[in-house]
């Protein structure tokens, strides 16, 4: 390893100062502490199997920003400054050291997912406290190795648990710059939308916390699976349940209508209402789809909001 990717020091993430890779240590024993576990998902999509990372930062949340953040910046730069990912797992104490080290199984060359680069979730600190983790969504390049025993281990029973809204609603702060899958992306209505909805949730957060209601969001595991589900606003004042949408189309509508019902399921207590957030009027037939399905509508209209109400 060191004779090809060169060294460094024994951090989790670690920028070669002679080769142009980052190194990535993974070992199942450190996330577990904290709630979390790095590994592929079981669910492959079009694109092919996703391997999830936990960025740095044992205390408070992880950034992208200073001293704390400079790591988890440098994998999310990697393509910008032309650094290959190289994955690592820990697979035992080399025989006879002195210093815990660990053996390393090499698991192949990594990019960042393109789309979704990371998401956002819930967990535990070092202290104990609940605090904002970065999740790295890695993608192989090339030849990789999959075994079982990397693959995160599916949920065994279905648990939607409260999470703070700034998971879902207030952005992470990047380092100022133009990264490279969105120079290429910029002109793509599916990133306008992406960005229109999550201006319109941090909007609408703010909102409904002048009025002072109590405003959530929902992480769920799903029983025998690994992905991690993440609702939109969840309003306890009102036991409201929103999706929000960057578009007002059918098409999205139609995903608003699916999301919420599938998430609702899972929201204690039960029998939520539903809501749509949407950033301006949908066309009348939309209404009536929303009406017949037990959908209330809000839309932005001016500097406010109108709601329609079943």
């Amino acid at each position: 390893m060191q004779k090809f990717f060169g060294g460094g020091d024994r951090e989790g993430i670690v920028p070669s100062t002679t080769t142009p890779n980052i190194l990535i240590y993974v070992d199942h024993d450190s996330g577990g502490k904290y709630g979390y576990e790095n590994g592929w998902l079981d669910e492959e999509d079009e694109l092919g199997p996703v391997f999830e990372y936990t960025g740095r930062g044992a205390v408070d949340d992880q950034t992208f920003l200073g001293t704390a953040g400079s790591r988890n910046k440098a994998i999310l730069e990697h393509a910008e400054t032309g650094r290959s990912l190289r994955l690592f797992m820990a697979v035992g104490k080399i025989p006879g050291a002195k210093s815990g080290a660990k053996q390393q199984r090499y698991i192949g060359e990594f990019k960042l997912d393109s789309k979704q680069p990371y998401t956002i979730r819930e967990a535990n600190d070092q202290k104990g406290n609940r605090r904002r983790i970065i999740v790295f969504r890695m993608r192989p390049k090339g030849a990789y190795q999959r075994i079982a025993a990397d693959v995160i281990t599916p949920a065994e029973k279905t648990d939607a648990q409260r999470v703070s809204a700034t998971v879902v609603a207030s952005k992470m702060v990047e380092p100022k710059r133009k990264r490279v899958a969105e120079s290429r992306r910029a002109a793509q209505p599916s990133l306008i939308a992406d960005q229109r909805q999550s201006e319109l949730r941090e909007k609408y957060l703010e909102e409904l916390t002048k009025r002072q209601h109590d405003v959530f969001a929902y992480q769920i595991k799903i029983a025998d699976t690994t992905r991690i589900l993440k609702t939109d606003l969840y309003d306890a004042t009102e036991h409201q349940l929103y999706s929000v949408r960057g578009d007002s189309s059918r098409e999205e509508v139609r995903v608003a209508i699916g999301q919420l019902k599938d998430y609702v399921r899972h929201i204690r207590p039960r029998n939520a209402k539903l809501a749509v957030l949407l950033p301006e009027r949908p066309q009348d037939d939309l209404l009536d789809l929303l009406h017949t399905e037990g959908i209330d509508l809000v839309y932005q209209d001016g500097a406010g909001y109108t709601g329609l109400r079943i």
